[in-house]
């Protein structure tokens, strides 16, 4: 197996082999649970180059068995821990905690301790990616454009409180259930717009974090103390997004606007599952910003032509969200869509009511935007002086040819 491979199924598996073993052995020993799937991966990367598994996948289910009773004797618990769990009614219930039901479980367990109030919101955000989805600490500087070293304190910091909090490692019941689950929604949604949308320079679509995304929205989906209406909208909002990916990228990595997309690409499949999802979602008198932008993303998806698509409906869309979640993200998204109505004023408006520090690193748009503005005002000049400012500011490769791209046209 070649080294990608193994990231791959490091990513896929790493989540679950932390969430069982620390089901077993408890939220204080989560730091030995880490390094010991770590090493467990290194044996296996090693291993593997010279004598691949038939199903790495459960080689590695069964190493992480394995390495129960080696984590057992570090922690000094042979005479009370080992017989029972080599032999017995103990081994028995050990095995069931590798059943697909009982790992789905510790996840979920996984992903409520993740989204403790007891942690600060950006240690929770760092600590989530790390457990649940594996990432390292790299891809996660990247998805929260941070520095490497920032990511470790959280990570430490994080480690730390749950220590000294007492957490307990399960899925919280009544009002705090709600409460936390919108913590679990935005993480989950953080992780799919880096797949959606990466941090990277070099890679704009990371398809298996938006796969890790949907794995999760799904799991709390299906089941039924954590399914409610928000998380069937983002579970709809990810299948509209998804069925897009295919056509956002041509095979030499230029990007595709959506006006040129081709559209029979689109997965329908996704798009249906989406549509079920999103059923559900409205039966509820409370509307989050899920429903919204799930809203927005069907109307894309509903019009057979980048010129059928209703641009009033989607505005409305818009300014719903912004009345309940308002930011200069969304005003962005309100002026691009009033300039393709065709109101150059309200566009200009909503443009000089942003700020675009506010942006952050996605401060580009803002001005891609208003160089198209310029553009369609014939004002050449100023639509070129905009244009070459996103130039300087986009960090992406793709999105810097784009822009390239549209500069040329431009001139």
């Amino acid at each position: 197996m070649t080294d990608c491979g193994l990231d791959h199924l490091f990513r896929h598996q790493y989540g679950k082999m932390v969430s069982i073993l620390t089901r077993i052995f408890g939220l204080e020993n989560l730091e030995t649970v880490e390094d010991a799937i770590q090493d467990t991966f290194i044996k296996a990367l090693q291993a593997w180059r010279t004598h691949p598994p038939d199903n790495p996948e459960a080689w590695l289910m069964q190493a992480a068995k394995n390495r129960i009773v080696d984590l057992t004797r570090k922690l000094q618990a042979e005479k009370k821990r080992v017989p029972k769990l080599e032999s017995g009614p103990s081994s028995i219930a050990l095995q069931e905690l590798f059943l697909d039901s009982e790992i789905v479980d510790s996840q979920l367990r996984m992903i409520f301790t993740a989204c403790q109030p007891a942690l600060k919101s950006g240690d929770q955000i760092a600590f989530a990616l790390k457990t649940i989805s594996g990432f390292s600490t790299s891809e996660i500087a990247g998805a929260l454009l941070l520095k490497e070293d920032s990511v470790k304190k959280r990570l430490t910091r994080a480690r730390q409180t749950i220590q000294d909090s007492g957490i307990s490692f399960e899925i919280p019941q009544g009002a705090e259930l709600q409460l936390r689950l919108e913590m679990v929604l935005k993480v989950i949604y953080l992780i799919f717009n880096e797949g959606f949308h990466s941090g990277r320079t070099d890679i704009l679509i990371r398809e298996e974090l938006c796969g890790e995304a949907l794995r999760l929205s799904r799991m709390l989906m299906d089941n039924r103390h954590t399914r409610a209406p928000e998380v069937y909208a983002l579970f709809a909002l990810l299948c509209f997004h998804c069925a897009r990916l295919r056509s956002k990228i041509s095979e030499s990595g230029e990007i595709i606007s959506l006006e040129e997309q081709d559209r029979s690409l689109w997965d329908r499949e996704l798009m249906l599952l989406g549509d079920r999802a999103m059923n559900r979602a409205v039966e509820t008198e409370r509307y989050t910003r899920y429903h919204f932008e799930a809203a927005i993303a069907s109307e894309h998806l509903q019009a057979n032509t980048y010129q059928q698509t209703n641009w009033h409906r989607i505005l409305r869309w818009y300014t719903m969200l912004y009345q309940i979640h308002p930011s200069d993200f969304t005003r962005l998204n309100m002026a691009m869509v009033q300039l393709q109505r065709g109101e150059a004023a309200e566009c200009k408006k909503l443009l000089d009511a942003i700020d675009p520090q506010n942006l952050e690193q996605r401060a580009y748009l803002y001005y891609g935007l208003l160089a198209e503005y310029y553009h369609k005002q014939g004002e050449k000049e100023k639509c070129l002086q905009n244009i070459d400012r996103a130039i300087g500011l986009v960090q992406n490769q793709a999105e810097r040819a784009y822009l390239e791209q549209k500069r040329r046209s431009f001139v």
